[in-house]
């Protein structure tokens, strides 16, 4: 059985303490919907597929294995059936507030066309704007680095449709 050390009992009571009103806060009014709307707009120029989930904190059992982000954005990945594309080039921009992570996790079919470097920079852009405060701003230039990508290696051909696979909806957790 893990210990309960200083450190662990801290972020425990960080991610309790980040809830629903926290998202409200980070995504006000219209920014869900008009992040929906650039996910929609997107998609409908590549074959890619981009899902957002933006999750206050994380659950009590990935805190008491000490698990991170990173653990939980894989386990979304899976849950939101996001690796569930036909050509392998799902994409899901995660961002956990009470740990102000990012992560961003690709299909198989993406990541071994985009380099860690890529990845890194699309990252690095959205944690300027949220160090910044800008919640909605960073996210949708978030999706709109994806989309560059996604564009550049699963472009559509004149006249072809992306047949939406999965909801463009905002996943708030």
């Amino acid at each position: 059985m893990p210990t309960l050390t200083k450190n662990r009992l801290l972020r425990l009571l960080q991610h309790r303490w980040t809830d629903e009103s926290d998202l409200k806060r980070a995504l006000p009014g219209a920014a869900v919907p008009h992040l929906e709307q650039k996910v929609r707009d997107s998609e409908t120029h590549h074959s890619g597929e981009i899902c957002v989930c933006v999750e206050a904190g994380l659950p009590l059992s990935y805190l008491w294995k000490g698990l991170c982000a990173r653990d939980r954005a894989v386990t979304l990945f899976g849950k939101l059936r996001v690796w569930d594309t036909e050509t392998n080039n799902g994409v899901l921009i995660y961002l956990l507030l009470a740990d102000h992570a990012i992560e961003i996790v690709a299909d198989r079919g993406l990541n071994t066309r985009v380099s860690a470097a890529e990845w890194a920079a699309v990252i690095e852009g959205l944690r300027a704007d949220l160090r910044a405060g800008r919640f909605e701003p960073g996210l949708i230039a978030a999706v709109d680095a994806v989309d560059r990508l996604l564009r550049q290696h699963y472009p559509l051909t004149e006249g072809q449709k992306n047949p939406n696979e999965l909801p463009d909806a905002v996943v708030l957790l």
